[in-house]
């Protein structure tokens, strides 16, 4: 099967964090990018910054930094897009998205998601951990996208759809279980920060 590529989805605007990039706080003395860099980047064929703003703020990662072609902030679905496009540019037929602050997701994630979506077309993946409410529960940043939608995402963006499972429902998205439910923790404030430092 042929390897993603991989796009790190950092196009929020971080708003609990007190704004700015959330990627460039530090967690055990290096940045939350240098983190979630070293987990991704041995499991796909090159990866790609989904940010906006001025990309020269990035330039020491040495990554392609894609910005949405949607305006507004309109979620993750717009870093989706952009990556889908980015891909195509690059004759890719899949990317691999993971969020930039969740620095602990698991080392297989790429090979875990492809074997979930093996036997389909256009294999469509989300990871999931196990809930005891609702059985699983979906990390809708985590995902395998297949270039081949890209034009059906652009139009459902363009309609309005900003929830990742209502696209990924309509085309008969599968998931990927991980039993660890701590690997995708996110941090999102600067306690969450703190406790990642534990968890490291």
């Amino acid at each position: 099967m042929k390897q993603p590529l991989g796009v790190i989805l950092a196009g929020g605007q971080a708003t609990r964090m007190g704004g700015g990039d959330k990627g460039v706080r530090l967690l055990g003395g290096r940045r939350l990018f240098d983190h979630v860099l070293d987990r991704l980047a041995p499991q796909v064929a090159g990866v790609a910054l989904n940010a906006n703003g001025d990309p020269a703020r990035f330039a020491d990662l040495n990554l392609p930094v894609i910005a949405d072609s949607i305006d507004g902030f309109v979620g993750p679905l717009a870093g989706v897009l952009a990556g889908l496009d980015w891909a195509a540019s690059e004759g890719a037929n899949a990317i691999v998205t993971v969020a930039a602050d969740t620095p602990f997701f698991p080392c297989n994630l790429v090979p875990c998601l492809q074997l979930a979506g093996e036997g389909t077309a256009h294999p469509l993946v989300l990871a999931a951990t196990p809930d005891p409410k609702r059985g699983q529960a979906r990390h809708p940043t985590f995902g395998l996208w297949p270039v081949a939608l890209r034009d059906d995402l652009r139009a459902a963006l363009a309609d309005g759809v900003r929830k990742v499972v209502q696209w990924t429902d309509q085309h008969d998205g599968r998931t990927a279980l991980f039993p660890d439910e701590a690997a995708f923790f996110n941090v999102n404030t600067p306690d969450d920060l703190i406790r990642a430092e534990a968890m490291l």
